[in-house]
This record gives C-alpha cells, structure tokens and sequence, in this order.
C-alpha cells in the first residue's frame, strides 16, 4: 500500500508511535485508515498485531462524510517474517511492506534489502 499513499495523505502528521522497536523487525505493513481520532491508540480490527501508529495535528480534518480521520497504521500478519522466519516470506515481502527504520512523520517509508529479502540479504549487500 505504500506505493498509493501520496505527499497529501500524510501532511498533517506529526509523530510515528511504536509498540515494538523497529529495529527488530525486518518491515511492517502500512495501511491508511479511517480513525474516528487525530491522536492516541486507534482500536485495532485486523488478524496479527499493531506495531505502530502516526499522530495528527489539530489541523488535520474530518472526512466530511463519515466524520473519520485518515491515519496509518503499522502492522504485522501471523504469517509475516518475524513470527514464522522460515515462512512464506522468508525471503521477499508483502507489496505493503516497508523498512520502519525509513519511517517518519509525512514520510511513507521506503522498501530496502532488509525490508524485501531478509536479513541475510542485507548483510550480503553490506560487505
């Protein structure tokens, strides 16, 4: 999903919250949703866990249909590489996917070696 976010979706953020350090983990799922808050913890309706958040500022507004608020959020599936390395993903990853360390506020994040081949491709690539 990061390849659909554009500069316009993100302007009103203001902070990257985590619930896990980044630096464990190879990539989280980003997706832009409809949050009825600009801050604080948005309930979360997806399998798998939440690892991450952004932040709005006031400015930010409402849609002005359903009155929600378009935040992302940062998450991983129980098939996702941190939970089963040898999975499905143990080398390449999901389109949405993403390197966290690349992460900030206004920023979509970018896909790196870690983020799309695993660990030991970052380090082949390194040396």
């Amino acid at each position: 999903m990061s390849s659909l976010l554009n500069e316009s979706d993100l302007r009103h953020e203001t902070a990257v919250v985590w619930l896990e350090d980044p630096e464990n983990l190879d990539y989280v799922r980003q997706a832009l949703d409809k949050l009825a808050r600009r801050r604080g913890k948005p309930r979360y309706e997806r399998d798998g866990r939440m690892v991450g958040y952004t932040e709005l500022d006031p400015r930010a507004e409402a849609d002005p249909d359903s009155g929600l608020y378009r935040r992302r959020v940062f998450f991983l599936l129980p098939h996702d590489r941190d939970t089963e390395p040898d999975g499905v993903y143990q080398t390449g990853a999901p389109g949405e996917a993403i390197d966290p360390r690349t992460l900030e506020p206004q920023r979509a994040g970018e896909k790196t070696p870690r983020s799309q081949k695993g660990p030991a491709a970052a380090i082949a690539t390194s040396s």
